[in-house]
Parts: structure tokens; C-alpha cells; sequence
């Protein structure tokens, strides 16, 4: 492996929005809608928790494009946190995304991958057990699909976004496919009314041997935990819109292009997004929504739609979508780890490209670790460590837009925030709020925070080496 090859600049504006909006659109817009309707009860409850995920989303990247636009460096999240507050902010950026942001949602996707494959295809069995743990055919395959992306990417960028344009391209023009088919062709009468007619009833529904029981009494900060809370896999399946900017150094015209992608990724996604569950709620009674099979709403969808044969359609659509999806991860973490080798603060081999220019060391690290977690828990299990610290680091980033316009004053920007300085201030605040609502409302949140505090003995172990 050679320190001496440099990044090669083939990302335009095109294989830009593609990763962007590709590395979005997972599973979760498929599945995730169940478990917010049993929260959350009524169908405007459900549109708006998609709404407002979408508008911190879009908030998030128009402001996010200044740092961008500023710092078009491989590492992207990592530079700008080293650059508005210290080496150390950065490096627990750095480590959380390797321990937990980067790789659990490749190890969440992968799973999900497979658990689709196994539709099309029924291979689920137990291939090993000792008490507790055991290692299952869904796994090995999930295992499998992280290593054959990873190993594409070893091969160059070229490889990499060709993958994110044809699976990316695909996935949303299915996308779109099954939003019109639904909204022409799926318009239920019985469905529409019970949604619609009383569309702000807030009830959380729980489901206990089959039987559900309803709460629906709340207090105002009732509501607002309920609703923050309810939004743990909306903002899921919308996160990834940073990954691009993990990339800067292999952009063409990056202070343009990165700002551009971000703007016209996420306003995408969050449209598709809103037709979708507006199909959803067209086809589909609230109830049904909530008692999906496996929370398959899609798949529900489409077979009320087209009957069984729907199913199939489905499970392919989702393992493209899911295939998409990793890729694009997978191509732009291992750039973060790769200026953090640079920087001395992580092993110095990820910080080193190969003969193809990608760095080749982080790339097999992060596809060894993410194994591991595909071993490690349930796909919500995973959803839940991921979420806090992907908010508390989105939340210190956008701060540090006010932080550097003190500090570097002077220093160019190609592109300015959005309505500075209010709507960055109105990301920080919402998001912080919903920060508070996870550490109260989901235990497991505790756990990203903990590998967060871990990150700091090994910040000084890295920083006595170097």
C-alpha cells in the first residue's frame, strides 16, 4: 500500500446527489411507518412526524453546506468539528462513527437486506447455538453483501458511484413507481375515510399477545415526548445526507458541488418520502398500517394493490434500495477513518490509500466491525444506538458554523447558511430537545452515549503514540 497515491476527483454533481439521496433511501421509509402509527395513532400524526423530520433534515443540510463549501476535505463531519473546536471533538466524532454511526447502519441495512432476500428466497436457519447466541443464515448473508461492496470499493471510486448511480437511480424511479401506481390505482374509500375523518386522534397503541391496548391521554410535554420519540426511525431512514460531504477530496468543483447535492438530495428524499406515506394512507386503514406483517407496510401496500405477485415486486425493490444504500456508506466511511489516520489520531495504516486511491485499510476495518454487529442485536436495537449520537454530533457541527464565523472571520465561504442566523439556531434547539426525549425515553440511547465518553482514554492512547 502506497502513502504517496493521491484521491482521484470523480464525484460530479450527478454521482453527488445519487450518493446523497441513494445513501438515504434504505429500508426504513418501508417499514418504520408501523411502528410510528402504533405511537402515534392518528394519520396527520404520522404525516407530521415525517413532515418535521423532513424540515430538521433540510435545515440540517442547507446549513451544513457552508462548513461544506468551506472544508472540501476528505472527512468531511470530522474536519469541521477538528477545525471549530479541537482535535479531540473530532477524534470522538471520528471514533463514534467507527464504533457505532457508520457501521451500525451498515450492520441495520445489511440485515434488512437479507431479511428481504428471505422473502424472495426462504434460507432462514440456525447455523450455530450457545445459549443466547446464535449465528443464522440472515446474518452470514448480511455479512456477506458488506464484504462484496466493500471489496468492489477497494477497486477505486470509479466502481463505487458507478454502484450508487444504477442502484441509487433505480431505487427512486421504484420509488416513484409505487406512488403513483398507488395514488392512480390504490385510492380506497373505506381507508380514506377512517384515516381523514379524524385525522389528529392521538393514541399509542401497544400490542401484547396480538391484543392492542390504547393510551390516549397526554400532557402537553406528553405529546411532545410522544411525538420526539416517535421520531427515532423517520430521522433513521433520513439520515446518511452527510456521508457526501465524507468525500470532499474526490469532488469535482466541491465548494459548488457539495452545497448543490445536499440542497437537492434531501429535498428529494423528503418529498418521496411524504408521497409514500401519503400512499400508505391512501391504500391502507390506520389500523392496518399499525399490525402490518412485520411492519412491511410497503409490502402490505402493494399487495392490496397488485395481489400477491406484489410481494415479490416489494422484497426485490427493498433489497435494491438496502444494496444502494450500504454502498454508499460504505464508500464514504472509510474516508473519515482515513483522515483520522492522517491526522495521527487513529492506527496510521487507514491513513494510507492503495494502488486505486481509496483508503484500503479503513475500508476492511470498518466491513470487520460492522460483521461483528450484525452478530451483536436486532435491527432496532441498532436504530437506537445509532440515533442519539448521530443528533448530538449533528447538533455541535451546526454550532460550529456560529463558533467559526467568529473565529475565522476572513476565511472564504463559497456558500453562506441558510437564513443565518436563525435557522441553524432552530436546528440546534429542536434537535438538542429531541436529544433529551431519546435519553429519557430510550434506554438504549444510553449506550451510544456511553461510546461517545469511551472515545476519550482512546483519544489520549492515540495521542501518546503520536
Amino acid at each position: 500500500m502506497s502513502d504517496h497515491t493521491t484521491f482521484r476527483k470523480e464525484i460530479r454533481l450527478f454521482d453527488a446527489i445519487m450518493l446523497v439521496a441513494g445513501t438515504m433511501i434504505g429500508s426504513g421509509i418501508f417499514i418504520v411507518s408501523a411502528e410510528i402509527a402504533r405511537q402515534v395513532g392518528g394519520a396527520g400524526y404520522l404525516m407530521l412526524v415525517w413532515g418535521l423530520t423532513g424540515l430538521i433534515t433540510i435545515a440540517g443540510a442547507l446549513s451544513y453546506g457552508e462548513l461544506a463549501a468551506m472544508y472540501p476535505k476528505s472527512g468531511g463531519q470530522y474536519v469541521f468539528l477538528r477545525e471549530a473546536y479541537n482535535p479531540l471533538v473530532a477524534f470522538m466524532y471520528g471514533w463514534t462513527l467507527f464504533a457505532v454511526i457508520q457501521t451500525g447502519t451498515i450492520a441495520a441495512v445489511a440485515m434488512a437486506f437479507a431479511n428481504y432476500t428471505d422473502v424472495l428466497f426462504p434460507i432462514k436457519a440456525t447455523l450455530l447455538e450457545v445459549g443466547k447466541f446464535k449465528i443464522t443464515t440472515l446474518q452470514v448473508l448480511a455479512i456477506g453483501s458488506i464484504w462484496v461492496l466493500s471489496y468492489l470499493n477497494l477497486q477505486g471510486v470509479k466502481n463505487g458511484k458507478f454502484i450508487q448511480n444504477l442502484f441509487g437511480s433505480t431505487k427512486i424511479i421504484a420509488l416513484l413507481g409505487l406512488i403513483a401506481v398507488g395514488l392512480i390505482w390504490g385510492n380506497n374509500p373505506e381507508a380514506i375515510q377512517t384515516n381523514f375523518q379524524n385525522m389528529w386522534k392521538l393514541t399509542q397503541t401497544t400490542f401484547t399477545e396480538g391484543q392492542a391496548s390504547q393510551v390516549t391521554s397526554f400532557t402537553t410535554w406528553g405529546v411532545v415526548l410522544l411525538l420526539g420519540s416517535a421520531m427515532v426511525g423517520s430521522l433513521f431512514s433520513s439520515d446518511a445526507w452527510n456521508n457526501i460531504t465524507f468525500a470532499g477530496d474526490e469532488i469535482v468543483n466541491p465548494k459548488r458541488t457539495l452545497p448543490l447535492s445536499l440542497a437537492i438530495g434531501t429535498g428529494l428524499v423528503t418529498l418521496l418520502y411524504l408521497l409514500a406515506n401519503l400512499v400508505y394512507l391512501w391504500v391502507l386503514p390506520i389500523e392496518a398500517i399499525q399490525t402490518a406483517q412485520n411492519d412491511r407496510v410497503a409490502t402490505a401496500v402493494a399487495v392490496q394493490i397488485g395481489g400477491g405477485i406484489a410481494t415479490t415486486v416489494m422484497a426485490v425493490l427493498i433489497m435494491i434500495s438496502t444494496f444502494g444504500c450500504n454502498n454508499g456508506c460504505i464508500l464514504s466511511g472509510a474516508r473519515v477513518y482515513y483522515a483520522m489516520g492522517k491526522d495521527g489520531l487513529f492506527f496510521p495504516a487507514m491513513g494510507k490509500l492503495n494502488s486505486k486511491g481509496v483508503p484500503a485499510t479503513g475500508l476492511i476495518a470498518q466491513a470487520s466491525w460492522a460483521s461483528l454487529l450484525c452478530l451483536s442485536g436486532s435491527y432496532n436495537q441498532l436504530l437506537d444506538f445509532v440515533m442519539f449520537a448521530v443528533l448530538f454530533f449533528y447538533v455541535l457541527t451546526i454550532a460550529g458554523i456560529f463558533i467559526l464565523r467568529f473565529k475565522q472571520p476572513t476565511l472564504p465561504r463559497p456558500y453562506k447558511a441558510f437564513a443565518y442566523p436563525a435557522l441553524p439556531a432552530l436546528y440546534i434547539v429542536v434537535v438538542s430537545l429531541i436529544c433529551v426525549i431519546l435519553l429519557i425515553e430510550k434506554p438504549y440511547s444510553l449506550v451510544g452515549l456511553g461510546i461517545v465518553l469511551l472515545s476519550v482514554p482512546f483519544y489520549m492512547l492515540f495521542l501518546r503514540k503520536k
